[in-house]
C-alpha cells in the first residue's frame, strides 16, 4: 500500500513539473516573437486572440493535424526514433532541479518534499550525462533523413555539442569545488544568506563570474541558439537537421529545443545565482511572521531568475548576428577552455587557502 502511494505521489509531481514545463515551452514561443518583435519595432502575432496570445495554441493544433512525411530513403526507424531522443533527455533533467525550499511535508503517512522530485548526490553528473545522449538525436536525425542539408546539419551539431558540453562541464566543476557537492540541492542551499554568498559574486573563495559567463555562453552553444545556430543555419542549410521533418516529429524537436533552454537556466539559477534563495537573508514573508508561507517568495525568486536568463536568450537572438562555423569552432577551443581550466586552478588554490 505504501509502495503504491509513494509511486502515486511521485508520478502526480512529475506530472506538475512536466505541466509547467510545456506550459513554460508554449508561453516561450510566443514571448520570444513578442520579445523580437518590440526590439525590432515591429508587433509580432496579433491575429490569434487579443494581441495574439492565443497563437502557440493555433501553431500547436497546426502541427498535431499537418501531415507527416518520411522520405522515401530514409531510415524509418531512426528517423522516427531521433525527435524523441532529443525531447526525452532535455525533459528527464528536471528531475534533480530544486525548484524550491527542500521543505518536507507529511501526506498520507510519507514524508515528501513538494519542490524536488529527487535530489540524488550526484545531480550534475546526471544533467551533463542524460543532456549529452540527446545530440544523439539530432545526429541520427540529420543522417536518417537521407538529405544532405540533414546531414551537414547533424555533423555541425556532433561537433558543436562536443566542443561546448567540454565547456559547460569544466565551468561547473569551480562552483563543485566550492560547494563540496554534486547535489543540487546541496549547492543552492550552500547559497543561502544573501546575494554576497551566491558563487557568482565570491563565497569561500574565488568569485565564479567567469565560470558563469563561460557557462552561459557555452550553454547558448549546446541549445543551438543564435549567435551559434549553425546545425539548423537556415541561410546555408535550409533547417539543417530537421529539414526532412514535418507535423509532431518537427514538433518534438521544436520543444527539445525550448525544454533545453528552460533546463540550462534552471541550472544556471541554482550554481551561479542561489536558486531559490532570495537575494537578502531569509524572506519578506518570514519576516512578517508568515513562516509557513515563505516557499511561495523562494519560488518566485527562482521562476524570477530563470526567466531572466530565458530573456537573454531572446535578446541575443535580436542583436547577434550568425558565427562563421571556423570562428564557433576556435573561440570554443582557443578561448572558452583555456578560460574554464585557468578558473578551476584559481578556485582550487583558493579553496585550499581559504576553506570554508
Amino acid at each position: 500500500m505504501e509502495i503504491g502511494l509513494r509511486l502515486a505521489v511521485s508520478l502526480a509531481q512529475i506530472a506538475a513539473v512536466m505541466g509547467v514545463v510545456m506550459l513554460t515551452v508554449m508561453v516561450l514561443t510566443l514571448a520570444e516573437r513578442k520579445v523580437l518583435a518590440w526590439m525590432q519595432d515591429r508587433m509580432g502575432p496579433m491575429e490569434v486572440g487579443p494581441y495574439g496570445v492565443l497563437q502557440p495554441i493555433a501553431d500547436g493544433l497546426k502541427l498535431f493535424f499537418k501531415e507527416d512525411i518520411i522520405p522515401a530513403g530514409a531510415n524509418k526507424f531512426l528517423f522516427t526514433l531521433a525527435p524523441i531522443l532529443a525531447l526525452v533527455p532535455a525533459l528527464i533533467g528536471f528531475a534533480v532541479i530544486p525548484f524550491g525550499p527542500s521543505l518536507t511535508i507529511e501526506l498520507f503517512g510519507m514524508q515528501i518534499k513538494p519542490f524536488v522530485i529527487s535530489d540524488i548526490n550526484i545531480g550534475i553528473l546526471y544533467i551533463l550525462a542524460f543532456a549529452s545522449i540527446g545530440a544523439y538525436g539530432i545526429i541520427l536525425g540529420g543522417w536518417a533523413s537521407n538529405s544532405k542539408y540533414s546531414l551537414l546539419g547533424g555533423l555541425r551539431s556532433a561537433a558543436q555539442v562536443i566542443s561546448y558540453e567540454l565547456n559547460v562541464g569544466l565551468a561547473i566543476v569551480g562552483v563543485i569545488l566550492l560547494s563540496g557537492s554534486l547535489s543540487l540541492v546541496k549547492i543552492t542551499e550552500a547559497q543561502a544568506g544573501g546575494f554576497w554568498n551566491w558563487f557568482v559574486i565570491g563565497w569561500g573563495g574565488f568569485p565564479q563570474i567567469f565560470a558563469f559567463v563561460v557557462y552561459v555562453i557555452s550553454a547558448v552553444a549546446e541549445t543551438n541558439r543564435v549567435p551559434f545556430d549553425l546545425p539548423e543555419a537556415e541561410s546555408e542549410l535550409v533547417a539543417g537537421f530537421f529539414t526532412e521533418y514535418s507535423g509532431m516529429r518537427f514538433a518534438f524537436f521544436f520543444i527539445a529545443e525550448y525544454a533545453n533552454m528552460i533546463l540550462v537556466s534552471c541550472v544556471a539559477a541554482a550554481l551561479f545565482l542561489g536558486g531559490w534563495n532570495a537575494p537578502y537573508p531569509g524572506t519578506i514573508l518570514g519576516y512578517i511572521g508568515l513562516d509557513s508561507l515563505a516557499w511561495i517568495e523562494n519560488v518566485v525568486w527562482f521562476a524570477a531568475k530563470v526567466y531572466f536568463f530565458l530573456f537573454l536568450f531572446f535578446w541575443l537572438r535580436a542583436t547577434l548576428p550568425r558565427l562563421r562555423y571556423d570562428q564557433l569552432m576556435r573561440f570554443g577551443w582557443k578561448v572558452m577552455l583555456p578560460i574554464a581550466l585557468g578558473n578551476i586552478v584559481l578556485t582550487a588554490i583558493a579553496a585550499y587557502f581559504f576553506p570554508r
